[in-house]
């Protein structure tokens, strides 16, 4: 996967929907990574530096400290052993650290972005004849999988496989992130497994390998270029563009939201369908977004609150009511499909269940 060029005074600019500017400095082992990661936002203009991304960490000699894993003062902390620190000043951050640092910025733009009125989420997102469809759900429910099959039907286009952020004003921002295809995704993505490819585990070792990523992550954080290696030859899964996912398949990077429908597996023989209120949807998606962070991610949300950095209240508080206005007045559904089902199974679950639901709420019809 080819990476975003640097710009020439030494920065790589990212804009992320005109609200929030990330600069990342040349020099920093993490900039290869969050180019690639952050490719559709990128931009050749400076950007403000809503968060600033360098490898040196900050001097803060007179700095509290907690045993050994925290130095922190009212607006920095330092995650020690990672050796990764964070900067606040005001609604403005800077990121410094040697290692992996997209586990880092993944809480901090989200917490950037809230300030700006517009909250992320963890969910499939696509737009449908100018009106955006989000479907919330936890990893391995079969988002990638329907997104797939959604974008064979008319008048649908790709918004996001895995992120987005709400809007308080109840418009959908996309996040053309590179996704992630796995050995269940062959089915559907058949192309993607054609020729000369990486090879892949068998699916029935694809989960137990998967958990023990997740137990040497903290370890892989502290060298990106070793980080590097190991997702560019993990057997678990290989990163591909959107592009190349879905070729020819239109991108929106807007809409505002017409539906949303949170899915879940359940133990059950045959899909539910049952309509949720904004409250229930807001508490589901404010879970469910911070479980699907990396464990460094919830590390650093979990320390910015201990060292009052960010309270607890005000980083929930902040981001219930961005989530409360977007989703006001919106139709809002739980959908559970079986655990027993196979990815292309619930996802051909998944887009019957949407289908329905957009003849019982149609979008509005275009005005010439």
């Amino acid at each position: 996967m080819s990476d975003v060029g640097i710009d020439n005074d030494g920065w790589t600019d990212f804009d992320l929907h005109g609200r929030v500017g990330i600069r990342v400095a040349a020099g920093t082992p993490a900039a290869a990574q969050l180019r690639t990661m952050l490719a559709c936002f990128a931009t050749e203009h400076p950007v403000p530096g809503d968060i600033v991304v360098t490898e040196d960490l900050e001097a803060y000699p007179e700095a509290a400290e907690l045993e050994d894993e925290l130095r922190y003062t009212p607006h920095s902390l330092e995650l020690v052993p990672e050796g990764v620190q964070v900067v606040r000043d005001g609604d403005r951050f800077a990121i410094h650290g040697s290692g992996e640092l997209l586990t880092t910025l993944v809480p901090v733009m989200d917490r950037a972005m809230v300030r700006q009125r517009a909250a992320m989420f963890h969910a499939a997102t696509v737009a449908y004849r100018g009106h955006a469809i989000a479907l919330p759900a936890g990893g391995g429910t079969g988002k990638t999988s329907t997104v797939a099959k959604l974008m064979r039907q008319d008048g649908f286009s790709f918004m996001g496989d895995d992120w987005a952020f709400l809007a308080d004003d109840g418009g959908v921002l996309g996040y053309e992130k590179p996704m992630f295809i796995k050995p269940h995704h062959r089915p559907i993505y058949p192309h993607l497994f054609q020729g000369a490819r990486k090879p892949l585990l068998p699916v029935a070792l694809s989960r137990p390998v998967g958990r023990l990523t997740t137990v040497a992550h903290p370890w892989f954080t502290r060298h990106p270029a070793l980080a590097a290696r190991a997702r560019r030859w993990s057997p678990e899964h290989r990163t591909v563009r959107a592009a190349d996912a879905l070729p020819h398949v239109v991108v929106t990077r807007s809409a505002p939201l017409h539906l949303a429908v949170h899915i879940e597996r359940h133990g059950g023989s045959t899909p539910r369908l049952t309509e949720v209120d904004t409250a229930w949807l807001v508490d589901r998606m404010l879970g469910n977004f911070h479980i699907e962070m990396a464990c460094f991610s919830q590390a650093v949300v979990t320390a910015m609150a201990a060292t009052s950095m960010l309270s607890w209240s005000e980083y929930v508080d902040d981001k219930r009511e961005v989530l409360a206005k977007g989703l006001d007045g919106i139709p809002a559904y739980l959908l559970q499909v079986p655990a027993r089902h196979s990815a292309d199974q619930a996802s051909g679950e998944v887009v019957a269940a949407v289908m329905d639901l957009l003849e019982l709420h149609p979008v509005p019809e275009v005005t010439p």
